[in-house]
């Protein structure tokens, strides 16, 4: 996706899941904190592409974490996923609050209530909090499902 749009391997932030976790992340954590703009202490990517699931979660942050969780300020952590793979290393919510712009794709078969239900002011899941986290920032939802 990167070559025909001709985006700088330097302005890829990859995380590497595959490999030992401590090192993935301090990786990570280096590199993000030595190529990007820091807001309020949170690294300021210019774009996030996410996807969502079934229950409303993106980035691997799932419904039902506790509030300190999803309130730590950590750039990045591991979580343990509910589904495949189990282990996984993800960016926090401050990072998804403080980037310039978050694209969101909200595609297929069971999706419709979790995208209706993040659209709530009230919403409870996961997508529900980055965009109460954006407000006043570029924030798009890409859908082939209606939210009304």
């Amino acid at each position: 996706m990167f070559e025909p749009l001709k985006v700088p391997e330097g302005q890829i932030h990859r995380l590497r899941g595959e490999d030992n976790e401590a090192l993935a992340l301090r990786e990570a954590v280096e590199n993000i904190e030595k190529k990007t703009a820091s807001e309020k202490g949170q690294p300021v990517l210019d774009l996030i592409f996410l996807g969502m699931g079934e229950d409303g979660h993106v980035a691997s942050l799932f419904p039902g974490e506790a509030a300190e969780v999803m309130t730590d300020p950590a750039v990045y952590r591991a979580v343990t996923a509910v589904k495949p793979p189990p282990r996984r290393i993800t960016v926090g919510y401050g990072v998804l609050a403080a980037a310039t712009e978050v694209w969101v794709l909200a595609s297929g078969k069971g999706k419709e209530g979790a995208l209706k239900e993040s659209a709530l002011p009230e919403g409870k899941t996961p997508l529900a909090r980055v965009l109460r986290s954006r407000a006043g920032k570029e924030t798009k939802i890409f859908s082939d499902m209606a939210l009304v």
